[in-house]
């Protein structure tokens, strides 16, 4: 017991560090990125142009009926094959970012659809245009509505990013693997890599609470 506590506080920092520095970063910029591709997608799926919401529908189903893991395989391991060779960390962040535009993209659709008709006629009415309208007016109330899908959907990406280890990206459950390796003690490693990956969307889910709470303070009930 007493090695095992050892090896316990001893590869406890740099398990931590291997989140903080590889997993939260990965997972934000693949956030960001995707969420930006979401709401392009949505606007797609939107769009009166059948081309234009067909190619948003084609991809949204291609993102959500195959595994995460076999995209970012495809992306590592099978895209060198037709001689485009791309280094783990920017693969995973295209296969996270094309994964989270996918689902993020009909919740975004969602939020905007639920933000009553009479909006957009009132910003009509007001001489403002099309592209000002979802602008100005019906994008700020749909952010607020999609929130916790979207927050939830971050969290989600912050446990998936696990999968990056596969194709030898430094986070966390890559330093857990080295240190599991090196040591034999796979039990304990993998469940402090679980420990801290709990605490981490713990967190996370504070400041989701803490957010929706604040945006609530401006909604008349």
């Amino acid at each position: 017991m007493t090695q095992e506590w050892t090896l316990f506080v001893d590869s406890l920092w740099p398990i931590v560090r291997g989140g903080l520095l590889g997993t939260i970063p990965l997972a934000v910029v693949s956030f960001i990125v995707g969420l930006v591709l979401a709401l392009g997608v949505a606007l797609m799926r939107m769009s009166r142009s059948r081309v234009l919401s067909g190619l948003a529908r084609a991809y949204i189903s291609v993102i959500r009926g195959t595994p995460l893991l076999v995209q970012l395989f495809v992306i590592f391991y099978g895209l060198p094959s037709l001689g485009l060779l791309i280094d783990p960390w920017p693969s995973a962040v295209i296969a996270f970012s094309l994964n989270v535009g996918g689902y993020a993209a009909e919740v975004i659709r969602a939020a905007i659809l639920s933000v009553p008709r009479g909006q957009w006629e009132a910003a009509y009415m007001a001489g403002m245009s099309h592209r000002l309208t979802l602008r100005r007016v019906i994008l700020p109330q749909a952010a607020r509505v999609s929130v916790p899908p979207l927050s939830n959907t971050f969290i989600s990406l912050v446990k998936d990013t696990s999968l990056a280890s596969l194709i030898l990206v430094t986070e966390l459950f890559r330093e857990a693997q080295k240190v599991a390796a090196f040591s034999q003690e796979f039990m304990l490693l993998y469940m402090q890599a679980a420990l801290v990956y709990w605490v981490f969307c713990l967190a996370l889910s504070t400041g989701q609470n803490a957010l929706e709470k604040r945006l609530d303070r401006y909604v008349a009930h």
